[in-house]
């Protein structure tokens, strides 16, 4: 078969298209829209703070994209909903969304008011929950699109001084998982991904409240923004139910089915002074968000590059798999399998010839 008749029979790749992200005017929601943008992607950023908002599109549009923002907390759902409607007359109906809203306390659980800890949850578990419906009230039409949940490793195992926190991400998790089996069962295109980050050095831990006397610092191993955003791309791409970040968070996901009894006596080894930090700087920024946005711009870093880690040999294995598995066509209707060329001499880009067996 010819690289012309064959690229005829098999429909073409994926094509960038529009990527909502909330939580998207810092940290690890930023550091992800820079990436997609990078791929070509038209970017919508959700966020409660303006001045962040629009900092963060400055930094994304310097990619060659289009960008466009709303305000929005993510506990309002109405104002959720109204804020994917800006966004999708200016972008176009989104084929991924990103719920990566989250925000934190640190303190025993009987030191952390009542409304904090309410807080924690209805920002990192209510807003994933408001942001799937809005996102499926959008995909629905098509029965087609991806939604990314960001979850954390701290819902395979909570730690001490986090209890609104790892309630809410174990939340997530399972919302996810239910919320699958719903689709799957519904027969629908639609796909449910929740992935989770090892600890990652972004502004999180400057604007989360400290009842310890100490700003919260993330537990070692830590790792750069930009290592998530590439394994939140690879999850959206693959449309993985539950992808981990790094061999950090695999290793610790499979540690706790194996070996429960040890990670527990790990959590209670970190202690408190595991979690705290005495760094001038990162005091300096000490900034808490939860019941109000900032109004200064927020960046993609923390205060903690120092000891972060700028890679993972796991998610390198991971973008090997997906390339591999990018080359390769399978043609149900003929049962052929086809391999893409990539930019060979004379060929369009993307031709494909049949494979021989």
């Amino acid at each position: 078969m010819t690289p012309s008749a064959a690229s005829a029979a098999i429909p073409a790749p994926d094509r960038p298209g529009t990527v909502i992200i909330t939580g998207g005017s810092s940290g690890i929601g930023r550091c992800t829209a820079g990436l997609f943008a990078q791929r070509g992607w038209r970017v919508g950023l959700i966020a409660r703070g303006m001045p962040g908002l629009l900092h963060a599109a400055d930094s994304v549009r310097m990619h060659g994209t289009k960008v466009a923002i709303a305000r929005a907390d993510v506990t309002e759902p109405d104002a959720l909903a109204q804020a994917a409607e800006t966004l999708v007359l200016a972008l176009g109906t989104p084929s991924i969304w990103i719920n990566c809203a989250g925000n934190g306390v640190y303190g025993r659980f009987a030191a952390v008011p009542e409304a904090q800890f309410d807080r924690v949850t209805a920002v990192t578990y209510g807003g994933t929950v408001n942001g799937c419906r809005v996102a499926l009230a959008l995909m629905r039409p098509r029965q087609r699109g991806t939604i990314v949940n960001v979850c954390s490793a701290i819902a395979f195992h909570g730690m001490p001084l986090m209890t609104s926190y790892a309630g809410a991400k174990a939340a997530v998790r399972g919302f996810g998982q239910a919320l699958r089996a719903e689709l799957r069962m519904e027969g629908s295109g639609i796909r449910v991904s929740t992935v989770f980050p090892p600890a990652v050095n972004t502004p999180f831990f400057s604007h989360a409240i400290s009842h310890m006397g100490w700003p919260a610092r993330p537990a070692h191993p830590v790792y750069q923004p930009e290592v998530i955003a590439e394994g939140i791309y690879l999850a959206a791409m693959r449309g993985q139910a539950e992808a981990n970040v790094s061999g950090t968070a695999a290793a610790f996901a499979l540690a706790t089915r194996l070996v429960p009894g040890l990670i527990a006596l790990a959590m209670t080894r970190l202690g408190f002074d595991g979690q705290l930090t005495q760094d001038p700087e990162a005091v300096a920024l000490q900034e808490p968000t939860l019941f109000k946005p900032s109004d200064t711009a927020s960046g993609v870093h923390g205060p903690f590059g120092r000891y972060a880690r700028g890679m993972s040999m796991h998610l390198w294995v991971s973008r090997q798999i997906e390339k591999a598995r990018k080359m390769f066509f399978f043609d149900k209707k003929n049962q052929k399998t086809f391999v893409r060329l990539e930019a060979q001499p004379g060929w369009r880009v993307g031709s494909t010839v049949e494979a021989q067996e």
